[in-house]
């Protein structure tokens, strides 16, 4: 008789295996979409045209490749996961009428966001939770973009783009970027915070950009906080550096890692 153990290691490997087949083959349709988007950029680039339409942010977990990113669409958009391998979101435990600090340690200076609950609680609440885990300790800014669109990616424990903590949390805040243009787009200005997702509403998880330069993106990420004066001067320095390899969209040349980090209330 298999024991009640026994039966849960079982499901255990189970589930691993699943969510291993669901990456693998969320890898390869991502490597397929990433090709065809950099033909059309090349395209949009040789007329002139703006590339952030080509180019979103994408974050991914095991339930659907969620938060910000890979190479030239930024999103490493897994598939959903079955139903049973979807965790929930952190209880609230954050007071929603507070403002709170992500304040991050990294090797390359201390970087302070200035957070709102009243405007993005499930947001500033997950990210409490995460933080007070230590989830974000130790992690890789794992991806810079400087064409186009201008920001430095982290919160991906994985470091590849298709990490996230099991669970999705609701899109907020939405509203406080403006109406869009005839573009589909809105400015989201240097100094944002905002959540990577798949390009899905409701897709965000643990992967976040810092905005080093007015960019214009689709109004589908939320923007739940601000880098200070000198943060932001410390992200544009990793920006003015570049991209390994001389590429507009990856590693960043000047690594950036998550040392410590934390959400205290302010």
């Amino acid at each position: 008789m298999v024991s009640s153990d026994q039966r849960r290691r079982q499901l255990a490997r189970e589930k691993f295996e699943r969510q291993q087949q669901r990456r693998e083959k969320a890898r390869k349709k991502t490597k397929q979409r990433n090709a065809v988007i950099a033909a059309v950029i090349a395209v949009v680039l040789a007329s002139g045209g703006a590339v952030y339409a080509g180019v979103s942010l994408g974050g991914g977990d095991d339930k659907k490749d969620d938060n910000a990113s890979s190479s030239a669409d930024n999103s490493p958009s897994p598939e959903p996961s079955e139903t049973e391998s979807k965790a929930p979101e952190p209880a609230m435990a954050i007071d929603k009428k507070a403002k709170y600090t992500f304040s991050i340690d990294t090797n390359e200076g201390g970087l302070s966001i200035a957070m709102d609950a009243a405007k993005t609680p499930h947001t500033v609440n997950s990210f409490k939770a995460l933080a007070d885990k230590g989830y974000f300790d130790g992690t890789k800014c794992h991806r810079l973009t400087t064409q186009g669109i201008f920001v430095l990616q982290c919160g991906d424990p994985k470091g590849d783009g298709t990490g996230g903590p099991g669970y999705t949390i609701p899109d907020e805040n939405l509203t406080s970027l403006g109406k869009a243009g005839a573009d589909g787009a809105v400015t989201y200005k240097a100094g944002t915070v905002a959540m990577a997702n798949t390009g899905q509403p409701g897709t965000g998880g643990s992967q976040f950009f810092l905005v080093y330069k007015d960019t214009k993106l689709p109004p589908s990420y939320t923007p739940f906080g601000t880098l200070d004066a000198e943060s932001l001067k410390i992200v544009e320095a990793v920006g003015k550096a570049g991209v390994e390899g001389g590429a507009t969209d990856g590693a960043p040349k000047k690594p950036v890692t998550i040392e410590k980090a934390a959400v205290p209330k302010a």
